[in-house]
């Protein structure tokens, strides 16, 4: 039991670090786009985050039977390409600040997802957590809106949450793939498919990506976000689903909202109001109660006839 309780909390410590370092991923693909495109910052992005995920795709074999490999190619087609490039397209048409923001609805999206879809029942307390999480993004974003130096849209803002429904079934496919193979699989394969996508795709509907003429600072943002924002996140983020459940992991996505305000107040120089360091403290004090004291069950299924 102790063994259990302990990689449960590691689980929820990995989730949570994903999510920070997700949390940075609008702030390098914001300086990234003031010298190229969305769709050559995304790929850039992925290959970047190959590069390190190569030891791994040498020295992990995937073992996949041909339905599984069905389900991962669906899964990096909805989570690499047409994620991506929808929320970094957005970003290009709104505020760092809305973009992190927008993420607060994540929890709620995950949360029904995998009730519905993963047969997941939060109790009561978790729930709870999910209310207060979600209400503290919102309380951030009302603080945002107040503060906001321009250029955000609403369609930019929408087209986020769009992204996110779009990650709901890459994040569950992902869950179901790792049932029966190991994260690191699931994360190294999946990401190399999606890279691939990117790979035909962009240069034949956007053209090829610019190689001179971007500053250092631009190339230190892609590395940042391929390396921290992608290969990291993702093999941490897929590890602690592998112990914790979807709905009670999804919570943890507000951190990202919540870094993006700090990286909005310490870097950028952003001015938050009350509300928003108000919704900094629900966030943190939800994920704190779901880690400790949420409970979730899955529901029995009824036998096909």
């Amino acid at each position: 039991m102790a063994v259990l309780e302990k990689r449960r909390a590691l689980g929820f410590a990995a989730c949570a670090v994903a999510s920070c370092f997700w949390g940075c991923g609008f702030f390098f693909g914001k300086i990234a786009l003031e010298e190229m495109s969305f769709a050559h910052m995304v790929l850039y992005r992925f290959l970047f985050a190959i590069v390190v995920l190569l030891p791994l795709l040498v020295t992990h074999r995937p073992g996949l039977n041909r339905r599984e490999w069905g389900l991962l190619v669906m899964a990096s087609f909805l989570g690499v390409p047409v994620q991506f490039l929808i929320q970094f397209y957005a970003l290009s048409i709104t505020t760092v600040s809305h973009a992190a923001l927008m993420v607060g609805t994540m929890p709620v999206i995950l949360a029904v997802g995998a009730a519905v879809f993963a047969h997941e029942r939060m109790d009561r307390v978790g729930w709870m957590a999910l209310a207060g999480s979600t209400c503290g993004a919102g309380l951030i974003a009302l603080s945002g809106d107040l503060h906001a130096k321009g250029g955000a849209t609403l369609t930019g803002d929408l087209l986020v949450v769009v992204s996110l429904l779009i990650a709901l079934f890459w994040i569950l496919i992902n869950k179901e793939l790792m049932e029966r193979h190991s994260h690191v699989v699931v994360t190294a394969y999946g990401l190399l498919i999606g890279t691939a996508m990117l790979v035909v795709w962009v240069p034949l509907r956007y053209g090829m990506p610019p190689v001179t003429g971007i500053s250092v600072k631009a190339w230190l943002a892609l590395v940042g976000s391929g390396v921290l924002c992608t290969a990291t996140t993702t093999l941490l983020w897929n590890w602690g689903m592998t112990q914790v459940p979807a709905s009670q992991a999804g919570v943890l996505l507000n951190m990202e909202p919540l870094m993006g305000s700090l990286l909005g107040v310490l870097v950028l120089g952003e001015r938050l109001g009350p509300s928003a360091w108000v919704g900094g403290g629900l966030i943190l004090a939800s994920a704190i109660t779901l880690t400790t004291r949420s409970t979730t069950r899955v529901r029995e299924q009824l036998p096909l006839t």
